[in-house]
């Protein structure tokens, strides 16, 4: 065998094994590696987003009569609590008052559920295809309304009052009828998330650097609160936020050999100091995001690739993790202590396609896994995701 080849394979080994890692603890804090700089946001000014007039009727749905509709393919999912929430499909919204053992379609239509959102038992909104348009209900989804269109349909869109919502950078106050435009700096990775109208948070890369931005006046300046060495290509972002000075930061990068690389960061004063949550390099993904070349310091999370990230607190987030060459491949894993350190579920669950997640609080949430040949199965847990009950079987992929 070639020398030059021998260390390339035992790196590629190393990196594999590092994929399916388990738990691992983070000794200490990560410290932005700079001051806090100013950014200037884009020049552009933001437009206004006019939504089509949105129907005052109730659009027919199903709620009180039965229904032939197939739930296949679940797509979206959202709990109003332990017991109420709510999922999608192709063409269809169903909802469970009881912990998802019966479910009731409420709407039939076109357009896959792209998205799902409630504030309560009784107000929640739907996206509906990538033109996003959108339904509000008032009744616990008894009756769907068109209200408007959601612009920004990749970002996660989420509503703060019955009348305020975000989408991305996209800002409404009259629920979904017109939106405004939040400035954001040029040459972002993924969508910049904002929490309410004045805080926000945003991710753009440098050179040989990773850069996360915060604004505290709605867009109006950014600062530079964490930059971190980066050897690794950043593909996309996912921040979430539990309160007015926490982020959860996850950079996505390679992917390759059905592995992608992925690295987690958590911060709970406002960037000053950071917490490294996961750091998973793979042999098809490459380095994690955020880490110089040699460098993998940090808990992995199992699997091959990144699942769904749910953050409930500042001090408790779940995420799943995804191993497509295993024979169940969905895993869910957890931080309690706010990324100190990562706990890996002990258990695994089948399905090839996307896997949902949505947790009502540290300890009751909902698991639902796809697959394009099995149903999609929903478990729950009530002990923060250290066991998990198979709670319905959907109908099977036609």
């Amino acid at each position: 065998m070639n020398k030059k080849i021998v260390p390339i394979l035992a790196l590629t080994l190393m990196m594999t094994l590092a994929g399916c890692k388990s738990s691992g603890t983070t000794n200490s804090a990560v410290n932005a590696s700079e001051s806090p700089q100013s950014i200037e946001a884009a020049t552009a000014t933001p437009q206004v987003t006019v939504s089509p007039n949105p129907s005052k009727t109730p659009i027919a749905g199903t709620s009180n009569k039965p229904t032939k509709v197939a739930m296949t393919g679940v797509t979206a999912i959202r709990l109003a609590d332990a017991k109420v929430g709510w999922i999608g499909g192709n063409g269809w919204i169903a909802h469970t008052t009881d912990s998802g053992k019966q479910w009731q379609v409420q709407y039939e239509g076109s357009g896959e559920i792209k998205q799902l959102f409630a504030l309560n038992g009784q107000e929640a909104w739907a996206s509906i295809g990538d033109e996003g348009k959108l339904l509000s209900t008032k009744d616990g989804g008894q009756h769907w309304t068109s209200a408007g269109r959601v612009p920004n349909t990749a970002a996660f869109f989420h509503f703060i009052s019955k009348s305020e919502a975000f989408s991305g950078n996209a800002h409404t106050v009259d629920g979904g009828l017109h939106w405004t435009n939040l400035p954001v700096p040029d040459g972002i990775t993924g969508d910049a998330y904002f929490r309410d109208a004045k805080n926000g948070w945003a991710v753009k890369p440098g050179k040989d650097t990773v850069d996360v931005l915060r604004t505290q006046d709605g867009g109006k300046t950014w600062n530079r609160v964490m930059s971190r060495k980066n050897a690794a290509s950043l593909t996309g972002t996912v921040i979430r936020s539990a309160g007015e000075n926490d982020a959860w930061i996850e950079l996505i990068g390679g992917s390759g050999m059905n592995q992608t690389s992925y690295s987690l960061f958590h911060t709970k004063d406002g960037g000053k100091t950071w917490q490294t949550v996961l750091a998973n390099s793979t042999a098809g993904g490459g380095i994690a995001p955020g880490f110089p070349v040699g460098d993998n310091t940090g808990p992995k999370n199992t699997g091959a690739k990144p699942g769904p990230l749910y953050v409930v607190s500042p001090d408790v987030a779940f995420m799943g993790g995804q191993c497509l060459s295993c024979d169940k491949p969905n895993s869910i894993g957890l931080t309690k202590d706010g990324g100190k350190t990562w706990e890996n579920g002990k258990e695994t669950f089948t399905g090839y396609g996307e896997l949902l997640l949505g947790m009502a609080d540290a300890n009751q949430g909902w698991l639902i896994t796809n697959d394009n040949t099995q149903p999609s199965v929903m478990y729950t847990t009530s002990s923060g995701g250290a066991n998990w009950a198979k709670a319905h079987n959907f109908d099977a992929p036609k």
